[in-house]
């Protein structure tokens, strides 16, 4: 028994050490490889501008573009504004918005409404007054944006409820519209103009004198907000992100 014994243990320590033989060989059987990733800054750039006028809304000649404009407001008259969005070359892929800011919101509201609805009290319609009775929305490129327009209106009580695309600030006095350009924007190699939101504005011709004077330093901003479309779900899901900032 103790030769077999020994036997065994000898096999055994065989085995073991051929294996240990093996393992060891195979130890020097190894490849090392890297791998290096380079991550680079997207980039979504994207400018606004709109024609210059004079103080009566005519446009200027020869045409220039710029970021500001002076009017001198007059019942029923009708003044230049064309806000453009430019997506310049180069642009990740994105979304794009306006946002337009009435200040002064109790006295323009007041200025917008019919006299001949005035004895139907106020209504929550009313927070959209100053934009459909002043814009003119470019009828053509309407279906290229979301919002409070005219020809896309389902139902305008509940698109002035939704802060997606109205937010009304009584303590600061603005109303701010939102309108969301429905396509997503390919990353261009040459700069891409949108499709134009409005080209007008008309001051209601029954505005009174002391309604233009209420409206002192009015304003009418418009503010174009761009977000790459890389890594978001949706449109909804990127603006979401965007407002968390």
């Amino acid at each position: 028994m103790k030769t077999k014994s020994k036997a065994l243990l000898l096999t055994l320590c065989a085995v073991l050490l051929v294996a240990a033989s093996v393992m060891g060989t195979m130890a020097y059987l190894t490849s090392t490889d890297k791998v290096e990733n380079t991550f680079t800054v997207g980039n979504v750039k994207i400018t606004l501008d709109e024609a210059k006028v004079n103080t009566d809304g005519t446009p200027v000649t020869p045409a220039e573009r710029v970021k500001a404009n002076e009017y001198k407001l007059l019942p029923g008259h009708t003044y230049t504004k064309d806000p453009t969005v430019t997506v310049k070359a180069g642009s990740e892929s994105s979304y794009i918005r306006m946002k337009v800011t009435f200040n002064n919101a109790a006295a323009l509201i007041a200025m917008c409404t019919d006299p001949e609805f005035a004895d139907d009290g106020p209504t929550g319609v009313e927070n959209a007054y100053p934009l459909i009775r002043m814009v003119k929305f470019v009828e053509a490129n309407a279906a290229k944006w979301d919002g409070i327009i005219p020809d896309n209106m389902v139902d305008t009580e509940d698109m002035l409820g939704s802060a997606k695309y109205f937010a009304y600030d009584e303590a600061a006095g603005t109303l701010t519209y939102y309108f969301y350009y429905t396509e997503t924007v390919a990353a261009p190699d040459a700069d891409v103009k949108l499709a134009v939101l409005f080209d007008e504005i008309t001051v209601p011709e029954w505005v009174t004198g002391d309604q233009l004077a209420a409206l002192n330093n009015f304003k009418i901003t418009a503010v174009a907000e761009a977000i790459q479309a890389d890594g978001f779900a949706n449109a909804d899901a990127a603006w979401a992100a965007y407002d968390a900032q």
